[in-house]
């Protein structure tokens, strides 16, 4: 299927996870994208598999750190000049961090903030003059299931992560006469480089039992982030065009 010929993509967090699933889905429909973290080990090994793929003749990759509003300003216009202008945007890349909220640093609260939600604003804020002057143009975000549904001892990442679906909501409005669209994504528990490492995130004497309705209803295990990139695919390709200012769950029915 190559739904997506032609399309000039930004997608962050292609280090790993869904990211990386994302940029190797697009590419496999024809997309053209550049590909950014602050990882540069990751964004290597996701270039060798475009190679393996044979499709990285249409990916090129930058390093950014999207809570630095000079590094997000170098890496949009690095892009726009690269791929000839900007379709769409796809903002994969986040943190966890977890703590008891009652000993929550400061430190921590403003870290996850100023990537997961600062950081979205910042490269969509750089990214709306080129996405807008396509006409047709796309943002996906991502938000969470923590966002909607109770996730213990994230409550710096449910905050960023409503942040984001609250923020989505307001582009998809406001530049709707434009022809942006603009998509939460909403996955739940997604096997990939935050939930493979969930142990070492949260504290040490977490109740885990706090965590049973976050699990799948369907199927064996988690799925894993291709179920994912599948679904920013077809929201970026004509076959979302009458998508906008909604989510998008994908958890296998575990907040039914």
């Amino acid at each position: 299927m190559m739904r997506l010929t032609d399309r000039r993509v930004l997608v962050t967090g292609a280090a790993s996870g869904i990211g990386r699933a994302t940029v190797l889905r697009l590419l496999t429909e024809g997309a053209r994208v550049v590909a950014a973290d602050i990882a540069e080990d990751g964004l290597k090994e996701t270039l060798a598999l475009a190679g393996e793929a044979g499709v990285a003749d249409r990916l090129t990759v930058n390093s950014v750190d999207i809570a630095d509003e000079g590094s997000v300003g170098g890496l949009v216009s690095a892009a726009v000049t690269e791929l000839g202008g900007l379709d769409a945007l796809v903002n994969a890349a986040a943190i966890l961090r977890g703590a008891h909220t009652h000993d929550c640093p400061l430190e921590l609260w403003n870290r996850v903030i100023s990537v997961n939600l600062t950081g979205t604003f910042l490269m969509t804020r750089a990214a709306l003059p080129a996405l807008l002057r396509t006409g047709r143009g796309v943002v996906v975000n991502f938000s969470s299931t923590a966002a909607f549904f109770a996730h213990p001892f994230m409550a710096a990442y449910s905050a960023s992560k409503g942040g984001i679906a609250s923020f989505t909501h307001s582009l998809a409005l406001e530049y709707s006469k434009q022809g942006l669209r603009a998509v939460n994504i909403v996955p739940g528990g997604i096997s990939s480089g935050i939930t493979d490492n969930i142990v070492r995130l949260v504290p040490e004497d977490v109740d885990w039992n706090l965590f049973t309705k976050l699990t799948a209803a369907i199927g064996d295990g988690l799925p894993g982030p291709e179920n994912v990139a599948g679904v920013v695919a077809m929201v970026i390709s004509d076959d979302g065009a009458f998508i906008t200012g909604t989510e998008i769950r994908i958890d296998g029915g575990a907040h039914q």
